[in-house]
């Protein structure tokens, strides 16, 4: 199985492969073979073996391809290097916001091209932002270079953090702390998503919220000043 952001690519001994892509509201569930979870969704590709049954529900694309036609997919020709796919390192994400199809482009709307870095969502843009200490208006030939080093960082191993973590993206040890003293995951989670007013944890500026393009975008003024 190969991941391409939210879309997959699953592979057979025959030569053959499933082209799926989650969309919004596509969800995978693992459950043993041929029990069905009791749900509203709609199911809509089962793969079964001897002892579990892999579902995916509500997805909208799937596509049946040779292993010769994966590579010219409309959707998987155009995306960038996936973030979780263990070639894509801190110096090739480093090397690409050094590219002219993406270094004059703002991080509001860089970090959520697909083109530029697959996987990257809402809630990590406002995150690695924050921990790269740099303002969303900014675009990458704005920076010195230990600012793109620092971003190319922050996107690799804050992705990978929240992948291990469940979602957090928050200093690890300042989350337990915040957990150890009653706080709510939605409390310990962020350290700036979703925290509009709410005090930085960096230096107490309240958090900023800004919608563009009908995505929520938080930072911290003082620390992400321009």
């Amino acid at each position: 199985v190969d991941t391409y952001g939210k879309a997959m690519v699953t592979r057979f001994a025959n030569g053959l492969a499933i082209y799926s892509h989650n969309q919004l509201y596509g969800i995978w569930q693992v459950s043993r073979a041929g029990v069905l979870p009791e749900t509203t969704r709609q199911l809509r590709l089962a793969i079964h073996n001897a002892e579990q049954s892999a579902l995916l529900y509500s997805a909208s694309e799937i596509e049946v391809l040779r292993e010769g036609e994966i590579e010219a997919h409309p959707f998987i020709s155009r995306i960038g290097p996936d973030l979780l796919h263990e070639t894509t390192t801190v110096a090739l994400i480093r090397a690409r916001l050094e590219e002219g199809r993406f270094n004059g482009r703002s991080f509001t709307a860089l970090l959520l091209d697909q083109q530029f870095l697959a996987g990257l969502g809402n809630y990590l843009r406002s995150e690695i932002l924050f921990v790269s200490g740099l303002h969303p208006s900014l675009r990458p030939k704005d920076c010195t270079p230990a600012q793109l080093d620092a971003l190319a960082a922050a996107c690799h191993n804050l992705t990978w953090q929240s992948y291990r973590t469940r979602g957090i993206t928050n200093d690890l040890a300042l989350a337990e702390k915040l957990k150890d003293q009653g706080g709510a995951y939605r409390d310990y989670r962020f350290w700036v998503f979703n925290r509009d007013d709410h005090p930085c944890y960096q230096c107490g500026t309240p958090i900023v919220k800004e919608t563009l393009g009908g995505r929520r975008l938080y930072y911290c003024p003082t620390c992400q000043a321009v």
